[in-house]
């Protein structure tokens, strides 16, 4: 709603515009009359809609051209005064005022005109019949009043109708000449019904009745005003009234009512709380509320949002299956003015063997929105009405800001749920199939996707010592030259190369020497393509030359050319190495395989409820040579790590 509005009077002189100002301040009618009177603020406080009113008069006496044409294009309302008992300042409102006020003010955006009668106290008479056939002329013309400033007639009504045809507009809801609700508002106000019907019916239910009334107007129907307007609905149409709830056509048709009736600020207030404006367009405030990132730090869900997520999944999944058919998917985003979902999607998250995406990849989507792109993330809970159904301020109340990760790292612990791992790789190192692979898809079933429906993007759900975190996996394109800030920002490092082509590991070694043999990320080396012949890379080292030299773990092997599912261990270390860097220890060894040794002993012992104690010990591995000592809380993080 505006913060204040602007009316401004015009018409011929004599017909009392300056008259109806003063016996509104006063109360009573000025014995004199100055030409023009001073630009008076009617306080929020003491106007009907709490809202500051600014009234300006209009001297053709006092005023230029210019200074008219400079009112008119500030106002907000335009009173067209006339005096009921002279013809003549009738006929100017149609051959002179409307004409100038539509010169001067943009075509898709009029402003609303009031045709005010005066002077009623001196006929007996009422000039209705000559004012209907303009109104039905002149769509902007909002209302006509006649009024008396000598007898203070209608004085307070016509200052209320104009602050209403501000405020409250009836143009951008209702065709006069049709009798019906304009498409625009049709759109906003089914929009609206879909999310108050909490269990998709297509019914609003008595329960879902008063939370719409509670949400809108503070105060819940009784029950047997809840009847009255079913009963209203009922004797007017068939169809607006099924199973003792209201339709879509019965909700529509009581705010036509309301809008026939006068009461537009009915479905104004409806409207404004769903975050519309004054063109039945969601306003920016509500899309995009404000939400301040601080730098190194990223965008959760919180609790809440998912149970909203759920509750909104639980809602189209008609056949109770756990995945959305694209049917249902079309019906989750008609509250929507576009679809938001590619069919890239359905080869970022999980989906079952239909294709269709299941519960645990919807949540991943939004996970991933949220991370990436949080203001989309912003506007989407917005278009489903997360802050109206959660009785929210914003739909900033669902996002969690992370704290800088380099207090994670100092505090050594981190209670963040979503970790990115960047992969990099030659072309056809494998990148995208080791994407693919943690969505469970091997070879064969990866060989269905179309090429332009592919996703640089994969995220999933792992398990780190029995808390659900999210592993979001992004396939950087395989550019040394131009790796950007966001290419490198990430929590753990994957380089991808092909066992089988001799020159896939050089990029992997160029790369990590180039942007991350400083860096405090971890850094993993994955051999895709296991199942094929290793030949030897065209690089000075060997990879596990390559690896001990620089103090990583040895390569990964992996491979999704199986008949099942491929295994998921991989991406479960990769996530523990995310959440916890500081416990990238290595092995100082030369055989490279002290990981398996410090496991055995780890499994065998009772030390994992000791976890606080600083106590130091000697690991011994199976190659008989002797490891680093270590303090036991790090040392039982990096196995852990490692396992």
């Amino acid at each position: 709603m505006r913060k204040d509005v602007r009316i401004l009077l015009v018409g011929e002189p004599k017909v009392g515009k300056t008259s109806l100002i003063m016996s509104l301040v006063s109360e009573e009618f000025p014995d004199e009359v100055p030409l023009r009177a001073e630009e008076i603020t009617i306080p929020a406080d003491v106007t009907p809609e709490r809202v500051p009113t600014h009234i300006v008069d209009y001297s053709e006496a006092e005023q230029s051209d210019e200074q008219l044409y400079q009112e008119i294009s500030k106002a907000n309302v335009i009173c067209i005064v006339y005096s009921v008992n002279n013809k003549k300042s009738i006929e100017k409102v149609t051959s002179h005022w409307i004409p100038l006020i539509n010169d001067r003010t943009d075509k898709d955006s009029r402003v609303p005109l009031i045709l005010v009668g005066n002077k009623s106290d001196l006929v007996e008479h009422s000039s209705m019949e000559t004012i209907l056939p303009i109104m039905n002329q002149y769509q902007d013309i909002e209302t006509c009043v006649e009024c008396s400033a000598k007898n203070l007639k209608n004085i307070s009504e016509l200052f209320y109708y104009a602050q209403k045809a501000v405020l409250h507009p009836t143009g951008p809801l209702y065709c006069p000449e049709e009798k019906e609700l304009k498409p625009s508002c049709i759109k906003a106000l089914t929009r609206i019904f879909k999310v108050s019907d909490l269990d998709n019916d297509g019914i609003l239910n008595d329960n879902e009745l008063n939370f719409f009334q509670r949400t809108c107007f503070n105060t819940p129907l009784a029950p047997q005003a809840l009847e009255d307007v079913k009963n209203v609905v009922r004797r007017n149409m068939t169809d607006g009234v099924k199973d003792n709830g209201l339709t879509l056509k019965g909700f529509l048709f009581l705010h036509t009512l309301f809008i026939q009736r006068g009461r537009h600020e009915t479905t104004w207030t409806v409207l404004r709380r769903f975050g519309y404006d004054d063109d039945l367009e969601l306003t920016q405030e509500y899309l995009f509320p404000l939400i301040k990132i601080p730098a190194d730090c990223t965008t959760e869900l919180n609790h809440n949002a998912y149970l909203f997520l759920q509750s909104v999944f639980d809602k189209h999944d008609k056949d109770r299956d756990c995945a959305l058919s694209p049917d249902e998917v079309k019906d989750l985003f008609k509250v929507f003015p576009y679809m938001p979902w590619g069919p890239d999607v359905n080869n970022t998250v999980c989906t079952n063997e239909q294709g269709w995406i299941t519960y645990q990849g919807y949540l991943s989507q939004w996970t991933l929105t949220t991370y990436l792109d949080v203001q989309r993330s912003l506007e989407y809970l917005g278009y489903l009405g997360y802050s109206i159904i959660y009785e929210q301020e914003s739909q900033a109340a669902a996002i969690t800001v992370t704290r800088n990760k380099r207090i994670d790292l100092q505090k050594k612990q981190t209670q963040r749920s979503v970790f990115r791992c960047n992969v990099l790789g030659a072309r056809g190192s494998g990148k995208s199939g080791f994407l693919q692979a943690f969505l469970g898809r091997n070879l064969q079933r990866q060989r269905r996707i179309r090429e332009d429906h592919k996703s640089f993007y994969a995220i999933s759900t792992t398990y780190v010592y029995g808390q659900e975190k999210y592993l979001l996996l992004h396939e950087v394109m395989p550019d040394f030259d131009f790796l950007s800030e966001a290419d490198l920002a990430c929590d753990v490092v994957c380089l991808v190369y092909d066992i089988n082509n001799p020159r896939s590991f050089e990029y992997c070694a160029k790369v990590y020497k180039q942007y991350f043999i400083d860096s405090k990320t971890p850094c993993v080396l994955i051999a895709a393509k296991s199942d094929l012949h290793e030949v030897r890379q065209h690089y000075s080292l060997t990879p596990h030359e390559f690896c001990r030299k620089h103090k990583l773990h040895p390569p990964q092997p992996f491979t999704c050319n199986s008949t099942d599912a491929p295994n998921k261990d991989i991406y479960t270390r990769l996530t523990t190495m995310a959440m916890y860097p500081h416990a990238r220890l290595r092995c100082m060894c030369s055989c490279n395989r002290c990981t398996y040794c410090l496991c055995q002993n780890l499994l065998r012992s009772e030390l994992l409820r000791s976890l606080k104690a600083q106590l130091r010990r000697v690991v011994f591995n199976r190659c008989s040579h002797t490891c680093f000592w270590l303090p036991l809380s790090l040392f039982l993080l990096h196995v852990l790590t490692l396992c």
